[in-house]
């Protein structure tokens, strides 16, 4: 649970990202930066991305195959709700079954600068697996950097 998104292999991951496709900074910039400026440029070629749904691409040079853009966010400096956290959750898993995903994994999403509180988005983000009923995916792997992250997903998660 603790570890960085970036290093995950598997089919897919969830990426926090902005409507307008571009990833500027946090973890989209990083896995730009890791994966390729195709991966952004792709995203952006299909942008804007309304919160609440999905674009999926190739993952580039990434440890995945394919990055499941999902916007919590209109654009960057802006509030982010915890109904965006859910939507765009559930807007993953949705792509992810889309494409017949297996295995997802999922980061903590809408914390820190983007002012959510991390047990607020841990809440948000297992209540829509949890909820989410149709399969693919299969297996949801919750990962994250972020100490505190993984401490409140592990609390919801009665760990």
């Amino acid at each position: 649970m603790e570890a960085d998104l970036l290093e995950y292999e598997g089919e897919a991951f969830i990426m926090p990202a902005f409507s307008d496709g571009r990833m500027v900074e946090g973890l989209p910039l990083r896995a730009k930066k890791k994966g390729g400026k195709l991966v952004e440029e792709l995203a952006a070629k299909s942008a804007p991305i309304a919160v609440g749904a999905a674009l999926v691409t190739p993952g580039g040079k990434l440890g995945v195959t394919h990055v499941i853009h999902s916007p919590i966010i209109e654009q960057a400096g802006l509030r982010i709700g915890v109904e965006n956290i859910r939507r765009a959750t559930r807007a993953g898993l949705l792509a992810a079954t889309h494409f017949q995903f297996d295995k997802v994994a999922i980061p903590g999403m809408g914390y820190g600068e983007g002012g959510v509180p991390h047990d607020e988005a841990a809440r948000a983000i297992i209540d829509e697996i949890r909820a989410y009923k149709v399969t693919p995916p299969v297996e949801v792997v919750l990962m994250d950097t972020e100490p505190e992250m993984v401490k409140a997903f592990k609390t919801q998660l009665g760990e």
